[in-house]
């Protein structure tokens, strides 16, 4: 089994993906911004079906080894902080993947989108990626590991009002091709998920004064499948890039 570290843990796609690699028994290291969530998520998934079983062989019985599920409290609004905060956080020598789903959306045109909002964007969207993605190479690098970038269909096509959210994931694209090229022994994947029913989805069809309804929209379930589907790939191909749509 392997260890994968997990971004916006707590989020709608991240969580699902923590449960679906839980399930395959996986150590999860899963982090985000409020230690209250990211509890909460650890503990449902030490328990229900994902509680210790127990292994049976003949003439004895044994307590199959519970998976280890972290958790790591990250702003990734903060990227110069990051390194600090994982060298406290005494990670693992060995990491099988990294999958970036954290995400901060908040739309308004190019004449209204100050400085700072397209700081935010840029900063949790982008910049604290490739640091994570920088600091934690030596890791994947020892496991010849995975690395999962969750776009968005904002990051192959900007629209009215998206602009400082769709150039975030524009560059977001650019980092995952050019880690690809760079580090041959691992592999990199995008995922580029159009609408998924989320909670940032609820925000963002509030800030275009819609009503949200979850059946509009793919399942952040679906969405995991397909993300860990390409985790899962036979060792000689790689899943590059997908789109995951709303049908």
């Amino acid at each position: 089994m392997g260890t994968y570290l997990i971004t916006g843990a707590t989020g709608g796609i991240g969580a699902a993906v923590a449960g679906l690699l839980r399930e395959r028994g996986h150590d999860l290291i899963l982090t985000g911004r409020s230690a209250e969530k990211l509890a909460a998520l650890s503990g449902s998934l030490s328990g229900g079906a994902h509680a210790r079983t127990q292994a049976f062989s003949i003439g004895q019985a044994t307590t199959a080894t519970a998976t280890a599920v972290h958790t790591l409290v990250l702003d990734l609004n903060e990227p110069r902080r990051l390194e600090a905060a994982l060298v406290e956080a005494d990670l693992p020598d060995r990491l099988d993947g990294v999958i970036h789903s954290a995400g901060f959306v908040h739309l308004g045109t190019v004449a209204e989108t100050e400085a700072d909002e397209w700081i935010d964007h840029l900063n949790t969207n982008l910049v604290s990626a490739a640091e994570l993605t920088r600091l934690l190479l030596p890791a994947l690098r020892a496991a010849q590991g995975h690395v999962v970038f969750v776009n968005s269909t904002a990051g192959l096509r900007a629209n009215p009002n998206w602009s400082a959210y769709a150039a975030s994931k524009f560059g977001l694209r650019a980092l995952a091709d050019s880690l690809r090229a760079e580090e041959p022994e691992l592999r990199v994947t995008t995922v580029y998920p159009g609408r998924t029913a989320t909670e940032m989805q609820r925000r963002v069809r509030a800030q275009e004064g819609k009503d949200y309804r979850a059946e509009d929209f793919a399942d952040a379930a679906t969405v995991a499948r397909v993300l860990v589907g390409a985790l899962e790939t036979p060792r000689d191909a790689v899943v590059s890039d997908v789109s995951v749509r709303p049908h």
